[in-house]
């Protein structure tokens, strides 16, 4: 028979068995083991099976450092939907601008773990800290401009900007957090005035729109009249090259005549005759009459004897 002194130490021995078997742990990844021994930091593990002293001694967090997490202001997702419902977060929400008007404004804020030991010992309630800074590098942010670059065009430069100075806010604190983007999700004014701002906001689009297209007809037209400009000089320039060549052959052809006739005067003069009166008179039979010599009269019939055409062919 099994006495009870046995069967408690058997007990006591399974109990410490499953203590001694509780400190294995499986850090995944996308995560990062730190083991803190008695409250206080001790060491940092990576992926895989690992051991620790069982609680109370040590204990293990793991912290996402891979996984990009989500912070809501300014308002709260009460159904994702479709379609999706939004609660406003008025305290959150409303923010003055530089030029002293309010505005309604949710943003979202995307950050990581970057080191997970400062996340972890260096603040307390992270989440409401990072809400907290994002908050006021916001509100610092909108305070600098003015209502309409906060409703129109200056969203990705507040961006930008608010994700700068909420940086410096959380390595300031050490946190060991990375902010990934700052995003607008909505700027309206308050309902008050909600339609007065739309309508100007309206206004200033429509303006913008005209400027950019106007820009656009700019840009199209201009090079398209340079080019027709262009053009016309190069033909300009053409053609005054054609008239000199042509005036040029003009009269370095009226040169050569000149030189022909002064070398054979009557010649040349008998031939400007015969070619001026077949240009004038290109029908009618034409007979070249000689000096009389002799008392005789001679003649030549041009066309009888085939000089004509000879004469127009120039031989």
């Amino acid at each position: 028979m099994v006495s009870v002194k046995k069967v408690a130490l058997g007990i006591v021995l399974l109990i410490i068995a499953i203590w001694f078997l509780s400190g294995v742990y499986i850090v995944h990844p996308n995560e990062e083991g730190i083991i803190r021994r008695w409250g206080r930091y001790y060491a940092s593990k990576g992926p895989g099976i690992h051991y620790h002293i069982p609680w109370p001694v040590e204990r293990v967090d793991k912290p996402p450092i891979a996984k990009i997490q989500k912070m809501e202001i300014g308002y709260k997702t009460i159904r994702v939907g479709p379609p999706a419902v939004y609660q406003d977060i008025e305290e959150e929400a409303l923010m003055l601008t530089g030029d002293t008007n309010i505005v309604d404004l949710w943003f979202i804020v995307h950050y990581r773990i970057k080191d997970a030991k400062a996340y972890l010992f260096n603040i307390k309630n992270v989440k409401k800290t990072i809400k907290d800074a994002a908050e006021a590098a916001m509100r610092q942010t909108i305070g600098d401009r003015g209502v309409d670059e906060a409703l129109t065009i200056g969203k990705e430069e507040i961006q930008d900007a608010t994700q700068e100075r909420l940086q410096r806010i959380l390595d300031l604190y050490e946190s060991g957090i990375h902010v990934v983007t700052v995003k607008l999700q909505d700027v309206h004014a308050p309902g008050e005035v909600k339609e007065a701002f739309e309508g100007v906001a309206s206004a200033r689009e429509a303006r913008e729109r005209l400027v950019n297209e106007a820009l656009g007809k700019y840009n199209t037209e201009i090079p398209r009249a340079r080019g027709e400009a262009e053009r016309t000089i190069r033909e300009a320039e053409a053609y005054a090259l054609q008239r000199v060549k042509h005036s040029q052959g003009e009269a370095k052809r009226f040169l050569d005549r000149l030189k022909a006739y002064r070398k054979a005067k009557v010649i040349t003069k008998d031939r400007l005759y015969l070619e001026t009166m077949r240009e004038i008179l290109p029908d009618i039979e034409k007979v070249i009459m000689a000096e009389p010599r002799e008392g005789i009269l001679k003649f030549l019939n041009l066309r009888a004897q085939g000089l004509e055409g000879s004469l127009r062919s120039g031989e």
